[in-house]
């Protein structure tokens, strides 16, 4: 009774007004959306980003056959450096807290780690769907441009379409959080991260693999949401390839998280 009198008038203090007892998961997100933005490697990254959008678009409507040039052939091009530039910053937005040693600050403000690894997870997903959001608005400029090349400009492309390039944007950013908890090392995550699916992809390219490839390459099984034309096994291969290169490195990287101990060197 008396601890518990102690935490109310702790939450009561400063005249009687309410103060929250914890730090809010909304700024907690905040946060982390900065530490996204505060590194020079995470800056570079967006700048880099946010550059090969646009530069996608006018090499397409420069080079492209006029028959490539539609909306849904545009959304896959912008999608494509957005693909490969931000796991390396979902894998910086974990491992910069044990590489630049700023764990044992944000754990100790912030005890629960799970809190902090969710706010994290947030922040990066969110900017993620930011940045695709601004792909299919770049894409969509393209697609009203490419009259002057006398392209197709169809805008077939439906709801369907954006669910599938939003959900092949969330597993890649999942992905690299998985690598980054896991291995906790900026260099061997992002390393791990465009090595292995490499070696992996090379490995069930080969003629006694190849058939079962969608079922364990990831890049493989997610080779229909571009092409829009997924069926229900192309589903369960996307659910199995997704379990083995994100679900089970990110349930073991959280695990690694929780229990590892923190230290400030």
């Amino acid at each position: 009774m008396s601890a518990q009198g102690s935490s109310l008038s702790l939450q009561r203090a400063g005249g009687g007004r309410a103060v929250p007892a914890g730090i809010p998961f909304s700024r907690l997100v905040r946060a982390e959306l900065r530490k996204l933005t505060d590194t020079r490697a995470s800056r570079l990254l967006l700048i880099a980003t946010a550059v090969a959008t646009p530069v996608v678009i006018a090499v397409m409507l420069a080079v492209a056959a006029p028959r490539d040039l539609n909306y849904t052939r545009l959304v896959d091009f912008t999608q494509t450096p957005q693909k490969f530039l931000l796991p390396a910053l979902a894998i910086l937005v974990v491992t910069s807290e044990w590489s630049q040693r700023t764990g044992l600050v944000t754990f100790t403000l912030v005890p629960s780690r799970s809190r902090v690894l969710r706010a994290k997870a947030s922040a990066t997903l969110g900017l993620g769907l930011a940045l695709i959001i601004i792909a299919f608005a770049v894409a969509a400029a393209g697609n009203l441009l490419s009259g002057l090349r006398h392209g197709g400009g169809s805008w077939a492309f439906g709801a369907l379409g954006f669910g599938e390039m939003i959900l092949v944007q969330l597993l890649t950013l999942l992905e690299g959080l998985a690598f980054g908890m896991l291995l906790r090392v900026s260099a061997a995550a992002i390393a791990a991260y465009y090595v292995l699916p490499t070696v992996w992809s090379a490995l069930f390219s080969t003629p006694g693999l190849k058939g079962n490839a969608p079922w364990f390459d990831l890049n493989q099984a997610q080779g229909p949401l571009y092409t829009h034309d997924i069926t229900a096994t192309g589903w369960l291969q996307l659910l199995c390839a997704a379990s083995i290169w994100v679900l089970l490195p990110l349930t073991a990287g959280i695990v690694h998280a929780l229990r590892s101990e923190i230290k400030s060197g």
